[in-house]
């Protein structure tokens, strides 16, 4: 097998140039079909930390706090925080083994069976050409806070928005990666400043001076009942925060599609991951315990909230907690930071539904035009279509279409929840082929914390919380439309799966003849040469701001 490694600059290009080579890896035989690893650890992390912070935290705690109360929202975030670690964990390990570009329907592929990877990939990318467009639309409601939309047609800046993320995503993965790492390090001053702000207000530091402490967890309480009356409605409330709590933590999981694009995936990966559970306990769990300590559930002003636009200032928890306690000028500036998460956030989810199709055409699963990159390395043809795709947007200018448009978002949820269940599942078959194949696990870059075991643990939970998502819709009178599009996805992906058997015949892959070392062996070429890359200048002495970042501002940013 010959095999070049072309080193220009930042951007690493490798290619096979063995005939016959399955188009499922991280490296393609050819350029024209080539992503460039152009992706810098510290925009790796941030990528990965700016998927996971967005309105979810900001605003859909909420509805949460309102439903369930600080208990129930305390627990149920650290709990699904802790799922997503382990989620994190068994991705990162077979990413750090084969960095491949297609994300993880690639392992799913190689270690489970095609069919699997057939349908996660067209699952993801499913939910990525749903929520760029809900996202676009969110910026344009933002919008609205300063200009209404008798004004301005909100389909202005839809389309502004829209031609603007397209170009970002088509100058290149360098110019992509520079932008969203400061975009994400935006998020997370404006999280950080709204902790200590709470923290504040908490501790009585506001303009009313009430020193409120854990006040709101005895009166009216920590756990709210929810359309029940009794234990079993506290009970209620708190599934409903857990359903809510993955919302929120949805997209953690993207960096495992940046992998093809990393440079030095074999360091960056497992370092994104590692930092992904301190990061889940800082800006999450802090967020909702102080959050449970400023405002009580039963707030007048947290109800109003609840009942606003999902995507204002004002249906924001944390600015009902600031109007409590007597702070009238940060709505405005909030409002303006949630327009920078909703762009920064559809700009990411438009990169990740290119890559994704991009993967799938690699293998074969999608057309193979596009497949195609151009010599930044640029999928243009998985952009453009991606891209047409968030034309549904203007579907909200129109009130009638708004309501469809809402049982599309409505999958995003379960959507995601299965991404999830396909990464755990793909996980135990690696685990099950290394084993078989002898690999010492000593030998690996990087190994998930609670084995195989805390997979197990993690694809229970999630499998649960898949089934019984849109319990609410059961309980008292049936919401059809709320249980059909909280559930659709289920049938869709096993219909995607077993019509993929019977079209292709594909059968499950076995352990012993599982496929873990195609495309390794340029990836380990590719390590080595960044391990000389660094010793060279730890040899040189010299210390540049990334060796600063890396050593004191890193763990948050």
């Amino acid at each position: 097998m010959a095999i070049d490694i072309e080193n220009k600059g930042a951007d690493i290009i490798v290619r096979n140039d063995s005939p016959g080579l399955p188009h499922d890896l991280s490296d393609p035989e050819d350029a024209g079909h080539s992503l460039h690893r152009g992706l810098q650890s510290r925009q790796v992390t941030m990528i990965a930390i700016g998927g996971a912070i967005g309105t979810g935290l900001i605003i859909g705690t909420g509805p949460a706090l309102a439903k369930a109360g600080p208990g129930s929202l305390l627990i149920a975030y650290t709990f699904v925080g802790f799922i997503v670690f382990l989620v994190m964990a068994a991705l990162g390990e077979m990413a750090a083994w084969l960095p491949a570009a297609g994300g993880f329907s690639v392992y799913a592929t190689r270690f489970v069976d095609p069919a699997l990877g057939f349908s996660l990939g067209y699952t993801y990318w499913f939910k990525y050409i749903i929520t760029t467009p809900n996202q676009l639309t969110a910026a344009a409601l933002v919008i609205q806070f300063w200009l209404p939309a008798t004004k301005v047609n909100p389909g202005v800046f839809i389309a502004i928005f829209l031609v603007v993320i397209v170009a970002i995503n088509y100058i290149g993965i360098r110019f992509f990666g520079e932008f969203e790492f400061w975009l994400s390090s935006i998020k997370v001053l404006v999280i950080c400043g709204l902790i200590l702000l709470s923290l504040i207000l908490a501790l009585g530091g506001g303009p009313d001076h009430d020193r409120k402490g854990f006040r709101y967890w005895k009166e009216p309480g920590a756990f709210a009942p929810y359309l029940k009356k009794d234990s079993l409605g506290q009970f209620l409330g708190f599934w409903s925060t857990m359903v809510n709590a993955v919302f929120a933590y949805l997209g953690t999981e993207l960096v495992g599609v940046t992998v093809g694009e990393a440079e030095n995936p074999r360091k960056t990966i497992p370092r994104a991951i590692k930092l992904t559970f301190y990061r889940i306990l800082f800006f999450y769990v802090l967020s909702v315990l102080l959050l449970g300590m400023i405002i009580a559930y039963n707030d007048n002003e947290l109800v109003k909230a609840t009942k606003q636009s999902f995507n204002s200032a004002a249906a924001s928890p944390f600015v009902a907690a600031i109007k409590v306690s007597g702070i009238k000028v940060l709505p405005g500036f909030l409002n303006g930071c949630i327009l920078i998460f909703v762009f920064s956030a559809s700009n990411s989810d438009l990169y990740i539904a290119s890559r994704t199709i991009h993967g799938l055409a690699l293998k074969g699963h999608a057309p193979a035009f596009l497949a195609k990159t151009d010599h930044r390395g640029v999928p243009y043809w998985s952009l453009l279509v991606s891209a047409a795709f968030c034309c549904l947007a203007f579907m909200n200018v129109s009130s009638d279409s708004k309501v469809v448009f809402g049982y599309f978002v409505n999958l995003v949820t379960i959507f995601g929840l299965l991404t999830w269940i396909s990464i755990l599942v793909s996980h135990v078959y690696f685990v099950r082929a290394r084993n078989a194949q002898g690999v010492d696990p000593n030998t690996l870059a990087y190994r998930a914390p609670f084995g195989v075991a805390g997979t197990y643990f993690a694809l229970f939970w999630c499998i649960l919380i898949a089934l019984t998502k849109n319990f609410d819709s059961l309980v008292g009178k049936f919401n059809y439309k709320s249980f059909i599009t909280g559930y659709l996805g289920i049938p869709l992906y096993l219909i995607m799966i077993f019509g993929y058997k019977f079209i292709k015949g594909s059968e499950g892959v076995q352990a012993e003849t599982a496929d873990i070392w195609t495309g390794k062996d340029a990836i380990d070429r590719d390590e080595e040469m960044w391990k000389q890359k660094e010793a060279e200048e730890k040899a040189s002495g010299v210390k540049d701001g990334s060796w600063f970042y890396r050593h004191f501002v890193a763990w948050l940013f």
